[in-house]
């Protein structure tokens, strides 16, 4: 059984000091944090410890620099916004387990936080070798001194088999934060006992990186609403011609399986009826809402390529959702970063923000969806921070972050 941070509070953690992994992976423009709703999701248990008196040591990655520096991958956008919103003093290393993270971490006093630099500038961080990744997990470890604790705080990572996810917790005593036992509760309940009717929203650019999470959900949602580039795969193994729109032949016989599969099951494949069909890929590209069974036949002809589901279905999906009692979305329905083409997400999350149910956005592009589109975070019952790892966990799929910390 795992231990949840309130068992280690109340072990006492004043004096100690503690790593805590932390998910500041945000999108960022230059030095500029476009999103900072990781940042905010981390704050609650980093202050959480500082109040109760622990030095708090703050593990965490951005982007893929592979093992290198590279400035343009450094926490320090991330630490800086962290340090705006905390209402405790947070100080920031130049290094990971080097010289300034040693000299920081021995300098820290009660209820302060260091944020060390990106973990995966150290290529042990992401090695495949156990022994290489035990190894830096032990110098992470080394900063807390003696009668250190870890605390797993980023769901964001926790698919991950890395040092700082999973082998620190082998080398330091570990526990569930707050909003990692959070994820694991909702998402749990959504996948084995949703209050039915069931519906599940996946939207996203590719059918393969999907595919096993629409199979673990046959059976499961009632309702599994399909848009976004990967519907026209759906549509073409339903026999309709889809001009040059996003299309994976390899991937359409196994998609009309699950067709085959859904319907004898009990689960309700809903695809678009008409879709906003474009000359270019681009905002200001000329475009036309085209039915489903001639998408072919407008102005535009086979060329062009769809990048939006259209007003009808828009509304059909919008119907289901208020209709539903529990929702899980994943991945917007259209290139919603693009005003003409943004109706079809906006439509998904206006009908999530004024529903009754169960909402669960199973992060990534969907939950940078509706802040862009002007939604609230509160607005819906629970927005994941992890896109990677909340579909893993709705696969069915172990994820080494928690089964290291025994959950």
């Amino acid at each position: 059984m795992a231990k949840s941070l309130d068992d280690l509070i109340a072990e006492g953690v004043a004096g100690r000091r503690v790593l805590v992994r932390s998910d500041l992976n945000v999108p960022l423009d230059g030095s500029t944090v476009t999103d900072d709703g990781r940042v905010r999701a981390s704050l609650p248990v980093l202050e959480k410890l500082a109040h109760a008196g622990a030095r708090v040591i703050v593990m965490a990655h951005l982007g893929r620099p592979k093992g290198t520096v590279d400035p343009k991958y450094s926490i320090k956008p991330a630490a800086d916004r962290l340090a705006e919103l905390a209402d405790v003093p947070v100080v920031v290393a130049t290094d990971v387990v080097g010289e300034d993270a040693q000299a920081k971490a021995e300098a820290l006093q009660d209820g302060q936080i260091l944020v060390l630099e990106n973990v995966r500038y150290d290529p042990r961080e992401t090695s495949k070798d156990d022994a290489e990744r035990e190894a830096f997990a032990r110098e992470l470890a080394a900063l807390t001194g003696e009668n250190g604790a870890y605390v797993d705080d980023a769901f964001g990572a926790v698919h991950r088999k890395h040092a700082s996810v999973y082998d620190v917790a082998r080398v330091l005593p570990g526990y569930l934060g707050d909003l990692v036992k959070t994820e694991v509760d909702v998402l749990s309940k959504v996948i084995s006992d949703p209050e039915r009717p069931f519906v599940v929203v996946m939207g996203g650019s590719k059918v393969s990186d999907k595919l096993a999470v629409i199979d673990n959900l046959i059976g499961k949602a009632d309702s599994l609403l399909i848009g976004g580039g990967m519907v026209f795969t759906f549509l073409a193994a339903q026999g309709y011609s889809v001009g040059s729109s996003l299309l994976e032949q390899d991937q359409i016989e196994t998609v009309k399986g699950y067709l085959d599969r859904a319907e004898s099951a009990g689960t309700e494949i809903v695809l678009p009826v008409d879709v906003v069909y474009a000359a270019r890929f681009a905002e200001d590209a000329e475009h036309e809402v085209r039915p489903v069974a001639d998408i072919e036949g407008g102005e535009i002809g086979e060329s062009g390529l769809g990048l939006d589901i259209g007003p009808e279905s828009a509304t059909i999906f919008a119907e289901r959702i208020a209709g539903a009692k529990t929702v899980f979305w994943n991945g917007p329905v259209g290139v919603f970063e693009m005003a003409a083409f943004a109706g079809g997400t906006r439509a998904v999350a206006e009908a999530l923000a004024t529903s009754d149910a169960m909402s669960v956005i199973g992060g990534g592009d969907s939950a940078s969806a509706v802040r862009n589109l002007g939604y609230r975070d509160e607005q819906f019952g629970h927005i994941s921070t992890g896109g990677g790892a909340s579909l893993e966990f709705i696969e069915g799929k172990e994820l080494p972050g928690v089964v290291a910390l025994g959950a």
